[in-house]
């Protein structure tokens, strides 16, 4: 496959009053044509950066970008009018309608005029299009974003965070966007920190902590080189969960407590689980390995807290020693 986007080596680093600080410290990613590819990582890890670097809007101390085969941002003129981007939050005249931003637009990009309500069409803004863009939800101005991204009928599309602000079944159209624009042979950079729609959506990952690459490959690559040790425990109805808990937890296990079911998060043998809670007459409905999922792998490689709010209550004083699993 032939790459529309290829990063290597690249370096930007900001001087402040506590000294350096290398926001990105030779950062490499690849993107392939025709692919949505997700670029994932927590706040603070070089994301944005990147992407205002790849478009011309910071100068790096080092490295090499390149778009469309194309250096930038010594080449980028000669590829701009085939990127279509949104990076961080989009602004717009709250006076003018969704009709007249893009029509201005299109008329600075020399783009025909047609094409504003075919794009008004793709982001579900068509029966809104003379209404001021002031009375606009967030989730409907990032669907005008994204109809402006798509003015050009770009080769490459960048899009950060477009799902911000969406309800669920917003967030479903958005999904089923990309994947027609792909389908057509658009290329989607996806930056998000919807992380199930990532894994939903996405070809192919790169994830970015504390400036450099830690994992990069197609979603099923990327998920399968870190395998889960997780299973899920559900004991027989009625069962009152908290004393296979603090057994489990006395013995060493890592829990993490749901409504009606628990996961041993560091389970290197299950069938110890069940030789544990049958000794105490406790018996196991449903023993379940648990998939990697991208969440977990995204908090796994980068350390941080989930982004994806979920009701859990983890206990971390019984961890399993580094490198190991609990009950192996």
């Amino acid at each position: 496959m032939t790459a529309v986007l290829e990063i290597s080596g690249l370096r930007k680093t900001y001087r402040g009053r506590k000294g350096e600080r290398r926001a990105l410290d030779g950062f490499d990613m690849v993107v392939e044509a025709g692919q949505v590819h997700g670029f994932l990582g927590p706040n603070g890890s070089g994301k944005t950066t990147t992407l205002r670097t790849l478009l011309g809007l910071i100068r790096p101390n080092g490295g090499r970008m390149a778009i469309l085969g194309r250096d930038v941002p010594e080449q980028l003129p000669e590829v701009a009018g085939r990127v279509g981007a949104i990076v961080e939050s989009p602004q717009f005249f709250g006076n003018f309608t969704a009709k007249d931003t893009l029509t201005l637009l299109a008329d600075a990009g020399g783009v025909d005029h047609n094409r504003v309500f075919q794009v008004l069409e793709l982001v579900g803004l068509r029966e809104r299009a003379k209404d001021r863009v002031k009375t606009y939800s967030l989730g409907m101005k990032q669907r005008l974003a994204v109809a402006s991204a798509l003015l050009k009928e770009p080769a490459l599309l960048v899009l950060d965070e477009p799902a911000n602000g969406l309800d669920p079944g917003g967030i479903r159209e958005m999904r089923t966007l990309m994947r027609t624009l792909s389908e057509q042979g658009m290329t989607v950079l996806l930056s998000s920190h919807i992380l199930g729609e990532i894994q939903l959506i996405c070809d192919s990952v790169t994830i970015i902590s504390s400036g450099k690459r830690v994992a990069y490959g197609s979603v099923a690559d990327v998920l399968a080189q870190h395998e889960s040790s997780s299973v899920k425990v559900r004991l027989e109805p009625g069962v009152d969960m908290r004393p296979a808990v603090s057994l489990l937890r006395t013995n060493g296990a890592e829990i993490t407590v749901e409504a009606d079911h628990f996961v041993v998060g560091n389970a290197g043998n299950p069938a110890q689980i069940t030789r544990l809670l049958s000794q105490q007459q406790i018996y196991v409905y449903e023993l379940t390995p648990l998939a990697a999922d991208l969440e977990s792998v995204f908090l796994q490689l980068t350390g941080t807290a989930p982004v994806e709010g979920r009701n859990r209550q983890v206990d971390q004083t019984a961890m399993a020693p580094a490198g190991g699993g609990w009950g192996e």
